[in-house]
């Protein structure tokens, strides 16, 4: 059986290896090219690790986001460092009635090819997120039309009344751009602080300041931002001064980046959660009892300090972290480490060692459990294995099992699989329905996946939704939370802090906690 003491000496050898990987390497980095200097004051080289790959389009999937990152896009609303919504395209919004909102636009705004962004361009914009051939459609089918009214202005009508209208439209799914663009695919003309220049599928996107930009004065003239994948490549790419910043800096390499003259290590918490699915279709996992135990059995303190090296993240206890406002962390008593507690819970469900062998059994063989999670976020694995290793102590025959996004995906879909653990942003839009309805009304895209279902639960999403007074939505959110908390269809592993490294020569670059706003017009370079 793999100890936890085993796993630690493997990850130290590890950490050993890189650090002499990047001791023996940063002279070689050095001499490709040093981002200091007058000559590049004015561009900003950045390693960031997730991009677009096969289109420029901000309403495909969930590409929005990294066009809003490099500074192309914009949205009528949109968050500030302190999680506040805050007009950005738009300067208001009046509530007509239960079902209509009348926005009021920003005037003067021009597009990067030179046109005016008015109410058209919005509504052309939205409508191109209701085409039911749009992959996310689905969640704004809450609207029911939406049309101008002169140049600055714009009705929307929703079915229904809907409480969260207006902060759905800070999702960059519906970031505004130029109807005349001919190729969104690989073409953009957006109200940003900055424009396209050129761009390299999964490599590198290359953006310049936008001259006629509504907002302050971009105070650098381009920005290079390369796609790395790699969490010590990045890291090693600051250090060696090739970049001025580099995002997701691995938990491995703070303390010793941190100790450098040259480089600040920024962290910020965040609307983060690692979480894991259960496939509550498959027995014995559609027992509540085995799923609370399963809960219990989890160190997630020792996940922290051991796969995430104390720094990446903070226990979860439920699915909100305790920063987003409609968080009910204070009235959720948490799932605290207790083999114990879990050994009694399964016993209740017929699942105990009856050999003697250490192994616990289910139906007279053993009972086992597969973590599956993938590999686009190098974090997941240690996590995953830490995990395996801690249900393994308590007698469960667990194990990792590491795949690629799309065979995650698949198993997911067909229902093949025990536990998946996966990253998400739980408050994109900053209310609490979005991620809610998704993941825990009966139904939706995420409930098939666990097979998750609860009237009591469905009757609050409704009426949260529905209701505009802010207190009464908080009660039913709280409920919401509670229930599923109870329930287990998900498991709340931890909440990730955003770890971004920095060059001592950037001033007025803040963390977003939203992981949506990155490049924006107040950063700058300092000489030296």
């Amino acid at each position: 059986m793999i100890t936890m003491r085993h796993y630690r000496k493997t990850i130290m050898c590890m950490i050993i290896f890189v650090f002499i990987f990047s001791i023996l390497t940063a002279g070689c980095l050095s001499q490709q090219g040093n981002v200091g200097g007058t000559d590049s004051d004015s561009v900003l080289r950045v390693a960031q690790t997730f991009g677009p790959s096969n289109t420029l389009d901000p309403a495909h999937n969930w590409y929005g986001w990294y066009m809003r990152q490099a500074g192309i896009y914009q949205t009528l609303f949109s968050f500030d460092e302190n999680m506040e919504m805050v007009p950005e395209l738009a300067v208001g919004y009046e509530a007509v009635n239960d079902t209509a909102w009348k926005i009021t636009l920003r005037d003067g705004v021009l597009f990067h090819d030179g046109t005016s962004m008015n109410a058209d361009a919005v509504v052309y914009s939205i409508n191109r997120v209701l085409n039911p051939d749009n992959s996310r459609s689905g969640q704004y089918d809450f609207i029911e039309d939406v049309y101008a009214i002169g140049d600055s202005e714009v009705m929307l009508i929703t079915h229904e009344p809907y409480a969260p209208t207006i902060a759905s439209l800070t999702d960059p799914i519906v970031s505004i751009i130029s109807p005349q663009i001919d190729d969104i695919s690989r073409k953009a003309s957006g109200t940003g602080p900055f424009m396209l220049e050129s761009f390299i599928p999964n490599t590198r996107l290359v953006v310049t300041k936008n001259e006629n930009y509504w907002g302050a004065e971009p105070k650098i003239d381009r920005a290079i931002i390369e796609y790395v994948r790699d969490p010590m490549t990045r890291s090693m790419k600051l250090e060696a001064g090739e970049v001025h910043l580099a995002d997701n800096i691995p938990g491995s390499e703070v303390a010793r980046l941190n100790a450098k003259d040259s480089i600040n290590i920024l962290s910020e918490e965040t609307p983060r959660t690692a979480l894991m699915f259960v496939n509550t279709n498959r027995e014995p996992l559609n027992d509540v009892r085995v799923r609370q135990a399963i809960s219990y059995a989890i160190n997630r303190q020792q996940v922290v300090d051991t796969a995430l090296e104390g720094v990446g993240g903070t226990p979860a206890v439920g699915l909100f972290p305790s920063i987003f406002k409609w968080s009910g962390n204070d009235e959720l008593e948490p799932y605290t480490h207790n083999p114990e507690k879990a050994l009694e819970l399964l016993k209740q469900a017929g699942i105990e060692d009856t050999s003697g062998d250490g192994l616990l059994e289910y139906n007279g063989e053993p009972f086992s459990i597969k973590i599956t999670t993938h590999t686009g976020r190098e974090e997941l694995r240690p996590v995953a294995e830490v995990m395996a290793i801690q249900l393994n102590d308590i007698g469960i025959k667990s194990r990792a099992v590491i795949l690629e996004s799309g065979a995650v995906n698949a198993d997911l879909n067909n229902g093949d699989f025990d536990l998946v653990l996966q990253s998400w942003g739980v408050a994109p839009t900053g209310d609490p329905d979005y991620f809610l309805n998704q993941h825990f009304a009966s139904g939706n895209t995420y409930t098939r996946w666990t097979g998750y279902s609860n009237s009591d639960v469905d009757k609050w999403l409704e009426l949260g939704r529905t209701t505009s007074d802010e207190d009464q939505r908080m009660e039913y959110y709280y409920n919401v939370q509670k229930q599923i908390h109870e329930d287990c269809p998900e498991l709340f592993v931890f909440y990730y802090n955003k770890i971004n490294g920095v060059s001592d020569n950037v001033e007025d670059y803040v963390i977003y906690p939203n992981d949506v706003t990155f490049l924006t017009e107040n950063i700058y370079l300092k000489n030296r």
